[in-house]
C-alpha cells in the first residue's frame, strides 16, 4: 500500500478520506431472459440458468485527502464497480468502506433528469440528489448555467435538448456541489472540445482546492497527466498501486499479452508460397529482456524470414505508437543493406540508435517485400518494447532541454 502523501503546507501526512478493506463484489448473471423462461426453471434446474460472477476480490485501498488517482483496467475489470461501492452506489458482498466527507459522483451522468422537467427544474432536483439544499442551490444557479452554455434553453424541457447540451448540465451540476471527494467515470469526454478543456480545467481547480479525485478513464495519457498515482485492476484484484506511468505501462502489457493470445488463435489464414515474416523480436541493447529503453540506449529490432526461393527480397519495420500512430519506418531496400538470394530463412537486424521516443508502448510492424518493393507478407504489431517516462515532459518526443527564468525586471 503506497505511503500515506505529505501535505506541502502543513508538512504532515494527509488524513483518509476513505479506507477499502476485503471489498469483494459478486453479480449474477442469469441466462433466461424472459418471465416464462424463469418460470419454467424454478427449482433446482433454475441454477443452471444462473451464473456468478466476481466484479471485485479482496480489494484493500487507502485514499488520502488531496490525492487524485486513476483507476485503470480492461474491460469487466471492475474499475466502475468499485467506484460505485466507494460512491455508496452499490454494496459490497463482502468487506467494508469507511469514508468521511461530501462526495460527489459522476458515474452517469443525468442519471436523475426527469425528459418532462425543465433545465432549470432539474437542477434543483439533481442538486437535491447530490446533496445540496435549495438555498445552496440557488447561490449557484447562475455558475450552474453559465458552465453549461445552456443560454435560453435553461427553462425548455431537457426532451428537447440534444444529447451535447444534456451532459453539460449534468456535469455542470455535478462540479458545483463542492464535493470534498469526487468521483468520475469515463466522463471527461462530454461535448464539444471546447467544453472537455473546460471540464478538465474544473478537475485541475479541484486539484489545486486539495479535493480528492478518483478516476476512471480508458484515455491512459489522462491518467498519467492527472493523476499522482494509479491503481491497475485485473480480473476485479488490485495488480498495481503506485505511480501512473508504471502503472499504464503494466497495463498495456496485459492488453499485448491479450492480443498477441487472441492473434495466434486465430485462423492463420492460406499459406504463403513466396515467404513469410516468421518471427520478429525487440531488444534493448545492454539490458535484460523485457527492460524498457532509457535515454542512450540502442534498439534491436531482428526478423527471422523464409521462402523456398527468392533471388530479390527486402523487409522493412514500422513502429507505432499505442493509438496506431507511425512513428518510425525504415526498411532494407532504402538503406541500400545488401541481401542474398534467399532459400529456407534469413535473418536480418535493425539497431536504431538512442531513438528519441517519448515515454510509453510502441508496437513494431515487420513487412517482407520481393525486389520490386511490392508486399509478400507482413504482420501487424508483430512485437513491442517500451520506453522509459520521462517526469520533465510529454509528447511523441525525447528531447533533451534546458530551461531558464529571470525575474524582477
Amino acid at each position: 500500500m503506497p505511503t500515506p502523501p505529505v501535505s506541502p503546507l502543513e508538512n504532515a501526512p494527509r488524513p483518509e478520506v476513505a479506507r477499502i478493506r476485503g471489498v469483494s463484489k459478486k453479480f449474477t448473471i442469469r441466462k433466461d431472459s424472459s418471465i416464462k423462461e424463469r418460470v419454467v426453471t424454478l427449482g433446482r434446474a433454475g441454477r443452471r440458468h444462473k451464473k456468478e460472477f466476481w466484479a471485485l476480490r479482496d480489494v484493500d485501498l487507502d485514499i488520502y485527502a488531496g490525492e487524485t488517482i486513476g483507476l485503470i483496467g480492461h474491460n469487466g475489470s471492475g474499475k466502475s464497480t468499485l467506484l460505485k461501492v466507494i460512491g455508496g452506489i452499490v454494496d459490497p458482498t463482502s468487506g467494508t468502506v469507511e469514508e468521511r466527507g461530501r462526495l460527489a459522483a459522476l458515474l452517469e451522468l443525468g442519471a436523475g433528469f426527469h425528459p418532462d422537467l425543465t433545465g432549470r427544474e432539474n437542477v434543483f432536483l439533481n442538486a437535491s440528489v447530490l446533496g445540496l439544499s435549495r438555498e445552496e442551490t440557488e447561490a449557484q444557479f447562475d455558475d450552474i448555467v453559465a458552465f453549461a452554455s445552456i443560454g435560453d434553453f435553461i427553462d425548455t424541457q431537457v426532451k428537447f435538448y440534444s444529447s451535447g447540451m444534456y451532459v453539460r448540465l449534468a456535469f455542470a451540476v455535478a462540479v458545483h456541489t463542492d464535493p470534498d471527494v469526487l468521483l468520475v467515470d469515463e466522463v471527461l469526454a462530454v461535448g464539444d472540445e471546447a467544453f472537455q478543456r473546460k471540464c478538465m480545467d474544473r478537475i485541475r481547480d479541484f486539484q489545486k482546492e486539495g479535493r480528492t479525485i478518483i478516476l476512471v478513464t480508458h484515455s491512459l495519457d489522462q491518467v498519467v497527466e492527472l493523476c499522482g498515482r494509479a491503481v491497475l485492476l485485473h480480473h476485479g484484484e488490485v495488480l498495481f498501486d503506485g505511480a501512473p506511468p508504471t502503472a499504464v505501462a503494466r497495463f498495456r502489457d496485459l492488453l499485448e499479452e491479450r492480443r498477441v493470445a487472441e492473434r495466434d488463435a486465430a485462423d492463420p489464414g492460406a499459406p504463403r508460397p513466396q515467404g513469410s515474416v516468421d518471427s520478429v523480436r525487440a531488444v534493448v541493447v545492454g539490458r535484460d529482456p523485457g527492460e524498457p529503453l532509457h535515454p542512450g540506449d540502442d534498439l534491436e529490432i531482428h526478423l527471422t524470414l523464409s521462402s523456398s526461393h527468392l533471388d530479390k527480397w527486402g523487409c522493412r519495420v514500422q513502429i507505432d505508437d499505442h493509438m496506431g500512430h507511425k512513428m518510425f519506418v525504415t526498411g532494407t531496400d532504402w538503406l541500400k543493406t545488401p541481401v542474398d538470394p534467399m532459400t529456407g530463412s534469413a535473418d536480418v537486424s535493425f539497431v536504431l540508435k538512442d531513438p528519441p521516443l517519448a515515454g510509453g508502448k510502441y508496437f513494431i510492424n515487420a513487412t517482407l517485400i520481393d525486389g520490386h518493393g511490392n508486399d509478400l507478407h507482413n504482420i501487424m504489431q508483430a512485437t513491442s518494447f517500451n520506453v522509459e517516462f520521462d517526469p520533465r515532459a510529454t509528447g511523441y518526443m525525447r528531447i533533451d532541454v534546458e530551461g531558464s527564468a529571470t525575474s524582477g525586471r
